[in-house]
């Protein structure tokens, strides 16, 4: 196994985890994984940024010896948990001269998780800068991106970024940089929606710090490298200080068919309305896929039958997944039915008591759904309509035969941008007022960077697509 150069004198040691189906116990990792370290080599000392899963040292070791390293100066701990901090203790053995630098939270919890000597970890401040010889590291404490100590790691000679998990995937490619854009992007999307989202508000207190450097290269410690870091930032900015989009989730589960019914009923009632739909069967969805959407939706309905009392469990954890990862949803609300007792609605408020959302009165269905039981979920989605859009109507969607109007909305079938022509894109050089006929061929899309053909009029995508 030989090491990767990407860039004079720095290199990937890293390790691709192709068989790996399930992180932390609870997220699914449907393509692998990998764990990204780089050693960075200076005139007169040498860094190794990270370090691998505990499981996967030989490859790191294995990478290194292609080089003949027979020196390593310092350990640079960015995230102390253990699928990058993991092989420290290893490469400390292997290289009794290296010390290990990190953020002074990062020390304490590197003695209580790792058997690391005390003396050999050496703390640094924020803004500080490490001497390599022709070159120097500088250290950017960025807390909470995912845990309390957590700093990024800057390269200036290079403008070159090791970001840790901040800007990662969870993705196992043979392709070490992210040149198929549209496919990182969307493994990103689901690692910033599962790890990264409850911490949205501290990412974007820092956002500027990392935008001020204008890095050339972002070296996460999961999934591809970014050649193209505007793509990442683009989209994260998007993810953490966008409004929702109009957009409503309904996670569910039916035993009988009656909560189906009324799911199915609601989507329809959604998608005349105007509003972007898209329900999610918990028996067996990929809750990667759930946690996603989650990122987007102003709105969340769940749908259950009751089970014992009280929700069904599966769509208790959907609940109680969707509280611990913080979503922008703005409304909330319960459909489902029941037999003979219990109580829906009141547990699954409880459940969601972290979401900052207005929570609109529930419909239930005592049994089979009933004419009252329709009417009362056509209430509902009018009820987020009006709540979405702030408008007294909205104008139904347009059949497919539809003629196109200056004023027609595209919605981008990867990443499900809509630009709007009232709003253009003004970062794009498309400024407000421009249908999306009038833009030129080589524009591309603002958050994952497809080309204008990739885009179709809303009213001719089902809601589910979007």
């Amino acid at each position: 196994m030989k090491a990767c150069k990407i860039g004079d004198n720095v290199w990937w040691v890293g390790a691709i985890d192709w068989e790996r189906k399930l992180f932390d116990g609870l997220i699914p990792l449907p393509d692998g994984t990998s764990y990204n370290c780089y050693l960075v080599q200076g005139s007169d000392k040498s860094a190794l940024i990270d370090t691998v899963e505990p499981s996967m040292k030989e490859t790191l070791f294995a990478r290194l010896k292609s080089l003949n390293v027979s020196r390593i100066d310092y350990v640079i701990s960015n995230h102390a948990e253990q699928d990058h901090s993991g092989s420290i203790p290893d490469v400390l053995s292997a290289f009794p001269m290296a010390k290990v630098v990190t953020s002074d939270k990062g020390k304490p919890l590197l003695l209580e998780m790792l058997p690391i000597p005390e003396d050999r970890i050496t703390v640094v401040r924020d803004g500080e800068m490490l001497d390599l010889g022709d070159r120097s590291l500088q250290f950017i404490y960025f807390p909470w991106v995912h845990w309390p100590e957590t700093m990024l790691t800057w390269l200036p000679k290079q403008k070159t970024l090791f970001t840790c998990d901040l800007f990662g995937s969870h993705l196992a490619s043979a392709d070490l940089f992210a040149t198929d854009e549209a496919a990182v992007l969307s493994a990103a999307k689901r690692y910033y929606a599962e790890i990264m989202m409850p911490f949205k508000t501290a990412i974007e207190g820092k956002f500027g710090a990392v935008t001020k450097l204008e890095p050339q290269v972002i070296a996460p410690s999961h999934g591809p490298i970014y050649r193209r870091p505007q793509m990442i930032l683009d989209a994260y900015r998007e993810w953490t200080s966008g409004p929702p989009k109009n957009l409503v989730l309904i996670p569910y589960i039916s035993m009988h068919d009656s909560t189906r019914l009324m799911v199915t009923h609601f989507v329809e009632a959604c998608m005349d309305r105007g509003i972007q739909a898209e329900q999610f069967n918990l028996a067996d969805g990929d809750i990667g896929k759930f946690a996603m959407v989650l990122v987007d939706a102003a709105a969340i309905v769940f749908g259950s039958p009751i089970v014992l009392g009280g929700p069904h469990p599966k769509v208790a954890y959907a609940a109680l997944l969707a509280n611990a990862l913080r979503p922008k949803a703005k409304f909330l609300s319960v459909i489902g039915s029941y037999g003979w007792g219990g109580k829906l609605a009141e547990p699954l408020q409880s459940m969601l008591s972290g979401v900052k959302a207005e929570f609109i009165p529930p419909v239930l269905a005592k049994g089979f759904p009933r004419p009252q039981d329709y009417a009362a979920l056509d209430e509902l989605a009018e009820a987020i309509r009006t709540r979405i859009t702030q408008t007294p109507t909205a104008a139904p969607p347009q059949p497919e035969s539809s003629p196109q109007s200056d004023q027609t909305k595209y919605v981008c079938q990867v990443c499900r941008y809509v630009y709007d022509p009232a709003k253009g894109d003004p970062a794009g050089g498309i400024p407000p007022g421009t249908p999306f006929e009038k833009i030129p061929d080589n524009w591309v899309c603002p958050i994952c960077r497809v080309p204008k053909s990739m885009f179709k009029p809303v009213w001719a995508v089902p809601a589910a697509a979007r």
